[in-house]
């Protein structure tokens, strides 16, 4: 996307991000879902990279695609972030990412590889290890 406003910013940033992560959770590639979305696999990194802002009509169809709500893209954003996030609060939010481990996406990517095991004695087995190696032995 052109124009004169096209500068990305942390907030597009995180939304790639989120976009990665929503793919990668729903075992799809890049062009896989650039196929869904009738776009080239190049824009979706592009997208992902925050190399290009992603439109709202195609966040749209993108949270479609990802079968997602819109929201789960700004989720770990803080509220009413203002029109202009390039200032000194674009720092605020990164840093508020990097202090937030529920925004990062290796925890959500580790919470729904946890729920897919097969059964509750395998998540028990990766609890009590997860345990062990923090020293909260039981």
């Amino acid at each position: 996307m052109g124009g004169r406003n096209s500068a990305t910013t942390a907030v597009d940033a995180h939304i790639g991000q989120r976009m990665q992560l929503r793919r990668t959770m729903m075992g799809l590639s890049q062009k896989d879902l650039a196929g869904i979305c009738g776009v080239t696999f190049q824009q979706i990194q592009k997208y992902e990279s925050a190399g290009n802002r992603i439109s709202a009509s195609r966040l749209f169809e993108l949270s479609q695609a990802l079968q997602t709500p819109i929201s789960f893209f700004f989720a770990g954003l803080p509220g009413n972030v203002p029109e202009e996030t390039r200032s000194n609060r674009s720092l605020r939010v990164s840093e508020q990412q990097a202090s937030d481990p529920l925004s990062k996406n290796e925890s959500l990517l580790l919470i729904n590889l946890y729920w897919k095991l097969p059964n509750e004695g395998q998540r028990k087995i990766v609890m009590n290890m997860l345990k062990s190696l923090n020293g909260l032995d039981q």
